[in-house]
């Protein structure tokens, strides 16, 4: 908890002293009162909740102004509160190397029914948009909150070689944040447009080029954009296209989180003519710089049953967040009760107020 005014802290050393004024008032009165000869009658008179009676009201309203005391410091804390308006979106490498049938019946088709599942238990307050990137990056579905054209675009997917997770990656910042200034001529046009691989780099690949030099006009720390958020599904490395690590630092620039998933298994190979198999590692380590440079978490999924689990934890997340929340109001809102409690009591106990 933190306080947007601590100024006002000092009000709690007045408010220590008010019950050492109390107790001096109390002393103060019985020596002006009538000495009563018959101690017995005065015990009587006063029955045996009269003490207690007496000192509750103070007491209540004595709790009440340190509660407002706290109020006045505008405190604000972390609460746990249902997400605002949202947009995610969804980055789906779509290489041939998903076509791996270490997950059944392959990668891409166990992907595009665990996407599906996710999109339909996403809250209705929160849009998507989808991109897929192999050889090159492209918005499959602009960001809408139409769960149905969301599943139609699911099934347009369309295999491709290579992987430039770069590209996927500075497409998805831009369809998220338009305006965000990021230049796409280098990530569709680059120089290297058509070196592609299936899985590993080429030798004969150009340089990749070079990551838009725009910046935001005055970067944020990383993670603090609660509005949106990207999904990357990938199971191979990059092979060409721009640095995925520099896009990264694109989106962390921008607050934007990036969590990103590694589907398949280390064993994953692409049936081929002849017998020969093909095979697609999926690379973790990228995947993981990625999540961690972006301030984001990085999921494991070997099978499908994996993949929803991480879907209905991603779900639960952007339903739920954390943000700073000043309560104010809550300790206004309580303090008045006490007060209100204490003028009660002492009005029908006394016919005075406290």
């Amino acid at each position: 908890m933190r306080f947007i005014w601590p100024e006002f802290l000092w009000c709690f050393a007045v408010m220590a002293c008010l019950p050492l004024g109390y107790v001096w008032l109390l002393r103060r009165k019985r020596r002006e009162a009538v000495v009563f000869s018959n101690v017995a009658m005065v015990r009587q008179a006063l029955g045996p909740r009269g003490a207690w009676r007496r000192h509750t009201p103070p007491a209540l309203l004595w709790i009440g102004l340190l509660i407002a005391c706290f109020g006045l410091t505008r405190p604000v804390m972390q609460v746990t509160l249902p997400a605002d308006y949202m947009t995610i979106v969804l980055a789906v490498d779509v290489s041939r190397s998903m076509l791996a049938e270490d997950v059944e019946p392959n990668r891409i088709q166990a992907a595009q029914v665990t996407i599906k599942e996710f999109l339909r238990e996403l809250p209705n307050n929160i849009r998507v948009g989808v991109v897929t990137f192999a050889g090159t990056a492209q918005v499959v579905q602009q960001v809408t909150d139409n769960r149905e054209i969301l599943l139609e675009a699911i099934d347009r997917f369309r295999l491709q070689r290579g992987t430039a997770t770069g590209s996927g990656l500075l497409l998805s910042l831009a369809t998220l944040l338009p305006e965000s200034g990021v230049d796409l001529q280098a990530t569709i046009y680059g120089e290297n447009f058509g070196a592609w691989g299936d899985g590993f780099p080429l030798p004969s690949a150009k340089p990749s080029p070079p990551v838009s030099k725009n910046r935001p006009s005055a970067a944020v720390p990383p993670g603090s954009y609660s509005n949106g958020a990207i999904i990357l599904i990938s199971d191979g490395r990059r092979t060409h296209g721009p640095d995925p690590f520099a896009a990264a630092k694109q989106a962390a620039e921008r607050g934007v989180r990036v969590y990103t998933v590694a589907f398949g298994t280390a064993g994953g190979f692409i049936p081929g003519w002849g017998g020969s198999n093909f095979y697609a590692q999926v690379d973790e380590r990228s995947l993981q710089a990625i999540a961690g440079i972006t301030e984001a978490e990085f999921f494991r999924a070997e099978n499908s049953s994996d993949l929803t689990k991480v879907y209905q934890h991603l779900s639960s997340k952007f339903s739920l967040e954390r943000r700073e929340t000043e309560i104010t109001s809550l300790f206004g809102g309580v303090s008045f009760v006490f007060v209100l409690l204490a003028f009660i009591l002492s009005l029908l106990w006394f016919r005075r107020s406290p």
